[in-house]
């Protein structure tokens, strides 16, 4: 199954509550820290939701 990095990039200061429980949901805990995912249709769902606040790479099993 394919895999996607998740950095977060900007801050969450400010943001709505639905998207601060977005972003700790994909399992990120502070600026500029990442985490692999699996590349599911709810990961997509989550991550174009807070698509403003993070970046997003392909990566290789």
């Amino acid at each position: 199954m394919a895999k996607v990095k998740i950095t977060l990039t900007r801050s969450l200061i400010g943001r709505p509550e639905d998207q601060r429980a977005t972003v700790k949901a994909l399992g990120l805990k502070r600026m500029q820290s990442s985490a692999v995912q699996n590349d599911t249709p709810t990961i997509r769902g989550m991550i174009r939701k807070v698509e403003h606040l993070v970046k997003v790479e392909e990566v290789q099993d």
